[in-house]
Parts: structure tokens; C-alpha cells; sequence
């Protein structure tokens, strides 16, 4: 499994954190719509996964969807929420965490529309758990074409550009009560091992009220940024 994405809820339009992190020299882009869950976003992409800056845009359709992320975005309202993970294989994996006693949501199917009308889709996959300050486990993902396909899509829609495909995530630390539990527990769900092809996750006590995900670290990231609630590293790059 590879990191996919990092979800970051914000309370703004995708619009606006676009703008933001123009003006830091940083190439981000406009996602699009989840008709059904009432949110909208803007994404962040590396040479190999990306940001999420999710947030909701219609409160109405957002508190009636009985979708998990959707409901995370609720309670926390802003800052990280939690990590998405990339497979090949979302059955053979959901079949897994089942034999390994975890209760799953089963494969969802999902999509957004982005903001030329295009409609993209995907499989998603979560551990079942309620929305509270306890560490939320990554759902994970898998997409309706392949890596190389995807790109080419997003550089066709102007999306990433070349800067945005020499940036990398090192690694992820999350802060916890418990880190060596919580290590226990990823180290089960991701079948083993705490370093992804693409990144590495940490795990250190937190000194804050909610356990999530606290720093995220670029490669050959110094320069300090918080944006919404959370911390990023990012490599010296335009304005930053």
C-alpha cells in the first residue's frame, strides 16, 4: 500500500486555500464536488500523492450522509483528519481486516465532479468507528485506472504541474496518548510494517485533546507553515 492522500478539513472554500497557498509559491488546484456528501475540495498533489483541503458546502446534505469522512469532518470541523491509503487490490483487503477482526464499512462506490463537469470515481474501503478525539485508522482507496493514467489526467486539467512532481512526503507523525498501542494497531491494519513505499509514519505523544495526525514532513522539508489547524514542512520552494 502506498499513502494516497492526507485529508485536512478546513473551514473555508477550497477557493480560498487555493489562493493561500499561491501566494506561498505552492501550485494547488480546485478537486470539485461530492454531490453526495455535501463537501467540496482542493487538492495538493505530489510526484506521488496528495493533499486533500476538505470542507463542507452544504450543511444540509453533509449532516444527512451516513458516510464516515463526511462525519469526521463534522466533529472536527478544522485541522487533519486522517489518511488515505492506496491499494490495488480493495476486496482482497477488506476480506483481510474482516478475518483480522476489524468490522469494515464493506467497498463503497464514490465520485466527485470537478469543476469542468468531469465525473471521476473510485473504490473506498473504512474501518467502522465513531467520529471522536481517539486516533481515526486510514480508509483507503482505489482507483478506476491506473497511477500513470491519473497523472496524465490531472496534467491535462492543469492540476499538477512539473514543481508539483519534485515534491515528496517523507513522512507523517501523528500524535497519540498511547504510541506505542497505536503502533501496535497500525502495524495490524497495514499488515506489518509502519514505512510505506512513498512515507513513514510516526507515532509520538500528544500534548493536545484529540488524537490525529499532527506534523506533515516533505523531503528536505525546513521551512515551517500552519495553516488550518495543522503543521506541514515544506522544502524551500517559491515564497516560502
Amino acid at each position: 500500500m502506498f499513502l494516497d492522500h492526507i485529508v485536512h478539513f478546513i473551514d473555508r472554500k477550497p477557493q480560498i486555500a487555493v489562493e493561500e497557498w499561491k501566494r506561498q509559491g505552492m501550485h494547488a488546484a480546485i478537486g470539485g464536488q461530492h454531490l453526495n456528501w455535501g463537501t467540496h475540495n482542493a487538492l495538493f498533489y505530489t510526484k506521488d500523492s496528495y493533499i486533500e483541503w476538505l470542507a463542507v458546502e452544504k450543511p444540509e446534505i453533509a449532516e444527512a450522509a451516513d458516510h464516515p469522512l463526511t462525519k469526521l469532518l463534522l466533529h472536527d470541523k478544522t485541522g487533519f483528519g486522517t489518511i488515505c491509503l492506496r491499494t490495488e487490490s480493495i476486496e482482497e483487503l477488506d476480506n483481510r481486516l474482516k478475518s483480522e477482526g476489524f468490522e469494515t464499512s464493506g467497498v463503497l462506490d464514490a465520485e466527485r465532479r470537478t469543476d469542468t463537469g468531469e465525473l471521476i470515481q473510485w473504490k473506498m474501503l473504512f474501518i467502522q468507528e465513531e467520529a471522536r478525539s481517539q486516533l481515526p485508522a486510514p480508509f483507503f482507496i482505489e482507483w478506476q485506472e491506473s497511477d500513470e493514467q491519473r497523472y496524465e489526467g490531472l496534467r491535462k486539467r492543469g492540476a499538477i504541474v512539473s514543481a508539483n512532481e519534485e515534491l515528496a512526503i517523507k513522512r507523517l507523525v501523528f500524535g497519540v496518548n498511547d504510541p506505542e498501542a497505536a503502533e501496535g494497531k497500525w502495524r495490524k491494519v497495514l499488515g506489518g510494517s509502519l514505512e510505506l513505499p512513498n512515507c513513514r509514519l510516526e507515532f509520538k505523544r500528544t500534548e493536545g485533546v484529540k488524537e490525529r495526525l499532527e506534523e506533515v514532513h516533505f523531503m528536505n522539508g525546513h521551512k515551517r507553515l500552519s495553516f488550518e489547524d495543522g503543521v506541514y514542512y515544506l522544502p524551500k520552494l517559491g515564497n516560502i
